[in-house]
């Protein structure tokens, strides 16, 4: 009889400094409402980041504008990257998905979510994989 199922395998997303200090600087600049993008990369190693417009304007919910993520979706696509980052922030509440961040993750299969939490006292910043409504966090390493 074969051994357990490894399945709490520990994931990790691995992320430049310069390109996770940009993401936390795009979450400051656009409080209070909430910021959003994408990090494109090759093989699991990302190599752009896009800051989008938050089409709702909103500190409580972010929507990317649709033609802004069309513009994007083929540049990755043109490019031979994939999509392994959607980001965003929240204003006044912990870094953690919300219900609305589950139901959409479901556009989003095989992605990170990386949240920035810019409510005080300091920034939260953590990352999650979002796969059948289960939100497993993952470590994030800086290089």
């Amino acid at each position: 009889m074969p051994g357990p199922a490894l399945t709490n395998l520990k994931r990790v997303l691995t992320l430049p400094r310069a390109m996770l200090d940009a993401i936390v600087a795009h979450a400051r600049r656009d409080h209070p409402d909430e910021c959003c993008g994408v990090v494109a990369g090759r093989d699991g190693t990302a190599t752009r980041m896009f800051e989008m417009e938050n089409a709702e304007r909103s500190p409580t919910g972010f929507t990317f504008d649709s033609a802004e993520w069309l513009k994007v979706y083929r540049d990755i696509d043109d490019a031979d990257e994939e999509l392994l980052v959607v980001y965003h922030s929240h204003t006044m509440t912990e870094a953690y998905p919300s219900r609305t961040d589950i139901r959409w993750s479901v556009n989003t299969p095989g992605t990170s979510w990386l949240l920035v939490s810019t409510r005080e006292p300091a920034d939260e910043i953590r990352s999650f994989r979002i796969e059948a409504g289960e939100v497993s966090e993952e470590e994030i390493r800086v290089t």
